[in-house]
């Protein structure tokens, strides 16, 4: 009888287990193709700040840019006072880096500016890049990046964002697909496209509207007119050689 049972019940959990990896599997390619929102290199960001008849007036520009340093505990502590529905699934992550990509969504939807990790330096001032309400990294190819990203305090897309980490909180037992589709670039580029694919076609205005600030390190791009970028590695686990 127990065996007659795990019988009937086996093509079941398969049908489940491939319903559940076939739609994954196409949420993964969606990834991959061309984003939304306004793609804008780092030349026409500085241009277009330069040209702008009130970069020239000192009191109309922004002066002053605080720098805070976040570790691990700092981090944490600010979780755990700003946003504490949000603690026990920041401390279940299995991978340290799922916390430091979570947590760097809720500092630009509370406090809005520039986030920056450590493997990424500057090349001049940041400040053109304020004025512009919400944008992430794009270098040119499969998923958008969450290693740089801007935005104003209290933003729609980091409601969107910061909202979908619990439900997107699953192990895909690889670490790699793990940390990219859980917290990391693979999860803020599904919902960067969730978000834009909600927003009205025509008359959206100007704080709505997501840029990509393009960071294409091939040859014959682009130049990085703000950035340089160092090799980090708070994310490589044994699998990623299947996945780069």
């Amino acid at each position: 009888m127990l065996f007659h049972r795990c019988h009937l019940l086996l093509p079941i959990v398969l049908l489940t287990a491939l319903i559940f990896l076939e739609f994954h599997i196409i949420s993964f390619i969606h990834l991959f193709f061309e984003h939304a929102g306004i793609s804008i290199t780092q030349d026409e960001i500085f241009e277009a700040f330069v040209k702008d008849a009130h970069a020239t007036e000192d009191e109309k520009r922004l002066q002053h840019i605080p720098k805070i340093l976040w570790t691990e505990s700092s981090c944490r502590k600010f979780i755990e006072e700003e946003y504490p529905w949000m603690l026990s699934t920041y401390d279940s992550y299995r991978f340290p880096v799922q916390r430091v990509d979570a947590v760097r969504y809720f500092l630009l939807f509370y406090y809005g500016g520039i986030y920056l990790d450590l493997d990424n330096g500057c090349l001049r001032n940041l400040t053109p890049l304020l004025y512009y309400p919400l944008w992430t990294t794009d270098g040119g190819r499969g998923a958008l990046s969450n290693n740089i990203l801007g935005s104003s305090p209290g933003h729609p897309f980091y409601t969107l964002l910061t909202k979908s980490l619990v439900t997107y909180n699953y192990d895909y037992v690889f670490p790699y697909i793990t940390i990219s589709y859980a917290s990391g670039q693979w999860f803020e580029t599904s919902i960067w496209e969730k978000y834009h694919a909600s927003l009205p076609k025509n008359g959206v205005s100007r704080a709505l509207k997501g840029y990509r600030v393009m960071m294409d390190d091939r040859p014959n791009t682009d130049p990085w007119i703000f950035f340089t970028q160092e090799r980090g590695g708070s994310w490589v686990n044994w699998d990623n050689h299947f996945w780069l």
